[in-house]
This record gives C-alpha cells, structure tokens and sequence, in this order.
C-alpha cells in the first residue's frame, strides 16, 4: 500500500451556477466538484495558490489524492478535468472523480533501486544510468504498491533493466505494451574513451589492409 497518498484540502461550495463559481474565484478560490462512488455530487472550493502549486508540480491528473472536506468522510480521488482561463492558462474549474477500492487507475509508481553497493557492475566501476525513476501502472485504487523494488545485485557492465525482468506487485500492469528500459549499468567514462580508440584503431587497420589488397 501506498505509504503517503497527498492531502488535498477543500470547503464545501455552498450556491452553484455561474455566480457563485464566480464569487469563489473573487474569493482567492477555485471552483470544483466532486463527483462518482454512487454518491450526490459535491461542489467544492480549493484554495487556488494550493492548487496551482499542485498543478506546477506535475501530474496532478496521475496523482491519488486523499480529499479532505469539513463535515465529509475523507475519499480518495483523482482529477479527471482541469479547465483553464484560455489567455492565463490558469485553472478556473476541476473535476475530481471518487474511487471506489477496486477501481482501476493509472499511476506514476516510484522505482527503488536495491544492492547498487554489490552489484558487480558498479564494483567494476560502471555507472548505474536510471531511465525511468517512475513507472507509469495501472493499479487498484486500494491496493497501491509504495514503489517499484530493482534488485541489482546480480547486473554487469553492460546489463541493462527492463520492464519485464522486474516482479510488480500483484494485479499491477504498465500501461506500455513494450518491454521498455528503467535503467543500465554503463561502462565507466574512461573505459568508454579506451575502448572506442581500441575500435577506431581496429576498424584503420582492416581498411588499411583492404586497401593493400586492392592494389595487388
């Protein structure tokens, strides 16, 4: 289970129309609603700094968030709409659908690296280059895995981690059909230089010799 589903903070909006989405936003505000769970919808008010410091922040629309609503049960949600001012591009509305525990969603999950310390690679001294720090999964809504575990342990020079050689946690998928790459351990710098002058040497010498059997 996911160790810190983020808060998110908001006020019952009382009155709804046009008029009082207006007066929300005169008031530092921004108008919402929430919606799904086979419950009423509820329109809301956020605080619009702490929205627009969320949105800043990136994937607000792949985020679970726990809402919090004075005189409301807290209910996890995630935003399924944010509309914009067309010349500030500011946020102006939001939905936030409620979620069920079995609900399926998509999500960013955080890949933690395990055993770098004695992988035989990185004791060679390979650099381990992580491609995706977060994969992108299609969860249960209450069963979130906290993270992604990578177990380096075993991995050389060379070696490289995909997606299918990793154990997700169970009815977790990637929403990508390809076997794509969260990291690899590369060749040092210096071995790197080494080993392409080794090549470029290799590679004049056949053409040095293709060229004195060509004139032959």
């Amino acid at each position: 289970m996911a160790g810190e589903i983020p808060d998110l903070h908001a006020e019952v909006r009382t009155g709804t129309g046009k008029g009082a989405a207006r007066q929300a936003r005169r008031n530092g505000m921004v108008p919402g609603i929430v919606f799904g769970g086979d419950v009423d919808p509820l329109p809301i008010n956020i605080p619009f700094n702490a929205l627009l410091k969320r949105l800043k922040s990136g994937r607000f629309k792949s985020t679970l968030f726990n809402l919090k609503v004075e005189g409301h049960d807290d209910v996890r949600v995630i935003c399924r709409d944010v509309q914009r001012d067309v010349v500030k591009d500011l946020p102006t509305h939001l939905d936030l659908m409620r979620l069920r525990r079995t609900t399926k969603i998509n999500l960013f999950i955080p890949v933690d690296f395990l055993n770098e310390e004695i992988a035989p690679g990185i004791k060679k001294g390979g650099v381990l280059t992580v491609v995706r720090p977060e994969v992108e999964l299609v969860v249960t809504a209450g069963d979130i895995p906290e993270k992604i575990e990578v177990d380096l342990s075993g991995l050389n020079i060379g070696d490289t981690v995909t997606i299918s050689s990793v154990t997700l946690p169970e009815g977790a998928k990637p929403t990508i059909d390809r076997d794509f790459v969260i990291a690899n351990i590369s060749a040092p710098s210096g071995l790197r230089s080494a080993e392409d002058e080794a090549a470029a040497e290799e590679s004049e010498e056949v053409e040095a010799a293709t060229e004195e059997g060509g004139e032959e």
